[in-house]
């Protein structure tokens, strides 16, 4: 069986890079795969990436760069039919940095479109992810309503209903040399449920955090290639490569041994990301993609900061992934992205769920459950 996927906000791929590896054969031998029908995005670079890596054309016709809202969701001779549905909704309004406006801000109500493709097309499953922080924009409330509208898209009133789990993965306990914590929810449509296909959370792959993939091993196993895509390095000013001389691996800006002359200036909130330096011995800290100085991720052994393959490795893109657009445009979608490897877990559940093959499974994040919330107000 092969569902057709549709995905708003593509980025550069993840999703459907983890959507295009996993693949479940089942007891009968019928084989259960993702294929790529259509996306969408509005950055040109994250765009081109897509289409390159996922369609195999920097120009595919099938990758609509364009806002969302002029995106004419509905329309069949544009945007084709799909039996599944994919999105990770922009967390700008729900990061932990930054202003936190949630629905009130610029990108916070752009979930909407989301729903909007759940109510035309009734897609048999989709999966939408976001940052850890949309449990608590709006004191809670934007994280309710966007589950509602989620399970009941035609709202209480409506044919249409999704057997909805939400979760928050900890990325580094499914084999992801990267301490990234992300709330991805997965909605089965209610008729297929009653039906016996139940999404179940998978367990973890590698729970005991001394399994826990380092970053060492990340990006040095294999070594990458000199003149691998992508791998310009960051020509930093005497004075940075001298601080970070003076910073152990796994210590920020703010270590105390740090010399008076190499301190920086900092009133107000001090962020651990500043000039911090990795843990060879551990999962790095979060991949981001936007930032100003301190903000690269910084080498372990080496003064300075990784190279937008260095970052890719620890994505868990596979090193002929190739990044379309300048050094900055990669970054950001670099740091944007759903690593591939967590993804591919994801869907793997998913598919073996439809397939009636058994895995391991955990209960989900208690209090991400709507009914949870529900009574907690």
């Amino acid at each position: 069986m092969i569902f057709r996927k549709g995905e708003l906000f593509n980025g550069p791929g993840g999703l459907s890079l983890g959507a295009k590896m996993a693949n479940v054969v089942a007891d009968d031998g019928e084989v259960f795969k993702i294929q790529h029908v259509w996306s969408n995005d509005y950055d040109i670079n994250a765009c081109k990436t897509f289409a390159h890596n996922i369609c195999g054309n920097e120009d595919d016709n099938s990758v609509h760069c364009c806002p969302v809202d002029s995106l004419p969701i509905g329309d069949r001779t544009v945007l084709p039919e799909i039996d599944c549905f994919a999105f990770g909704f922009p967390c700008n309004d729900y990061s932990q940095v930054g202003e936190k406006k949630g629905l009130e801000g610029t990108f916070g109500p752009l979930y909407s479109y989301g729903v909007k493709v759940l109510k035309e097309y009734r897609p048999k499953f989709f999966v939408a992810e976001n940052v850890g922080g949309l449990q608590s924009a709006n004191e809670g409330k934007a994280f309710i309503k966007i589950l509602k509208e989620l399970t009941k898209p035609n709202g209480d009133n409506g044919d249409l209903e999704y057997v909805v789990t939400p979760n928050l993965y900890k990325f580094e306990e499914y084999g992801v040399p990267q301490a990234r914590h992300r709330i991805i929810i997965v909605g089965i449509r209610k008729d297929l449920a009653e039906e016996g296909i139940v999404y179940r959370v998978p367990a973890p792959t590698t729970a005991n955090p001394l399994d826990y993939v380092t970053s060492r091993d990340a990006i040095c196993n294999p070594p990458i290639a000199e003149d691998a895509l992508n791998n310009e390095r960051t020509k930093h000013k005497n004075h940075v490569v001298e601080m970070l001389n003076h910073i152990p691996a796994g210590e920020n800006a703010w270590y105390i041994g740090l010399p008076e002359k190499y301190q920086l200036q900092v009133r107000g909130a001090r962020l651990s990301s500043i000039y911090k330096r990795l843990d060879p011995n551990k999962p790095a800290y979060t991949v981001t993609g936007s930032g100003g100085g301190g903000t690269h991720m910084y080498h372990w052994e080496e003064p300075r900061a990784l190279t937008n393959r260095e970052r890719a490795r620890l994505q868990t893109f596979p090193d002929d992934f190739v990044f379309v657009g300048n050094k900055e445009a990669v970054r950001k979608q670099v740091g944007m992205a759903v690593p591939p490897k967590g993804a591919k877990i994801v869907f793997d559940a998913i598919l073996k769920s439809f397939a009636g093959v058994d895995y391991d499974y955990v209960e989900p994040t208690a209090k991400l459950q709507l009914d949870v919330l529900l009574a907690n107000i």
